[in-house]
């Protein structure tokens, strides 16, 4: 089978029944402007965040993920906090 499987469900069959597109719809909509993609929804902040691959000692990752959700936040939040009180200073 070709078909998506992750496919968007909906509650209507015929095209004639599709809801109406409106303003709010265009206005967070992304959009061409020639050839460049302009997307519309989270803005881009200051302090972005970069993928890596790193090591740490298994008892440090279970004492942050014992944490719960947002772990890696709060694990960012303690590295920010050492260097503010480390090097910063």
């Amino acid at each position: 089978m070709n078909a998506k499987e992750n496919v968007t469900a909906t509650d209507w069959i015929d095209p004639d029944d599709a809801p109406e597109l409106t303003d709010d719809f265009f206005a967070q909509a992304d959009e061409y402007i020639g050839n460049q993609l302009i997307r519309r929804g989270c803005t881009q902040t200051e302090n972005t965040t970069q993928a890596l691959t790193i090591a740490y000692d298994n008892d440090v990752i279970a004492a942050f993920k014992a944490t719960g959700e947002g772990w890696e936040a709060r694990m960012n939040m303690a590295l920010r906090d050492w260097l503010n009180s480390h090097l910063l200073n």
